[in-house]
């Protein structure tokens, strides 16, 4: 999944890390002739590729950033209060996470990753989904859910020293 480059940090070893839209942050190293990434090693370079696109793999595979704080919680939701919208095809907006919660019953979870995520989930279990990813929920007989969404704490985002 292609996501957006919103700045650039050091981790605890000094490499640097791009901070992605969906709030995961990924390594940029420049370790020729397997990485080539000369950009990096300078302040305008990375500022350069702010707002340049990067895969996300963990988002493929929907894993959910750490460090995330609870925004609001919509539900819960039943097999006649769950929201039309809920069950065609949305997105969750940029920069947010959503956490599933079945609290009874199960659901079917459809989600337009690569590859894609199609999964039951039984009351007790959740499923984060990544925030643009294309998603639907379909009610397995009588249920309840919820859904978090989750977002960063506010930090300032820069290119760093």
């Amino acid at each position: 999944m292609l996501r957006t480059i919103d700045g650039f940090h050091r981790d605890d070893a000094g490499d640097w890390v791009a901070e992605l839209s969906c709030l995961h942050g990924q390594h940029v190293r420049h370790q020729p002739p397997f990485r080539e990434r000369p950009w990096v090693l300078t302040e305008s370079g990375r500022a350069e590729h702010v707002g340049t696109a990067l895969d996300c793999p963990l988002c493929d595979r929907a894993e959910l950033p750490g460090g995330l704080g609870l925004a609001r919680t919509a539900g819960p939701f039943d097999e006649k209060t769950l929201p039309a919208g809920l069950r065609r095809d949305h997105r969750i907006a940029d920069r947010t996470w959503g956490v599933l919660r079945v609290l009874d019953g199960s659901v079917h979870l459809a989600m337009a990753t690569d590859p894609p995520l199609r999964r039951r989930i039984g009351a007790g279990d959740e499923q984060p989904i990544p925030p643009g990813i294309v998603h639907h929920v379909r009610l397995s007989g009588p249920a309840r859910l919820a859904v978090d969404f989750l977002v960063s704490p506010a930090s300032p985002r820069g290119t760093g020293p």
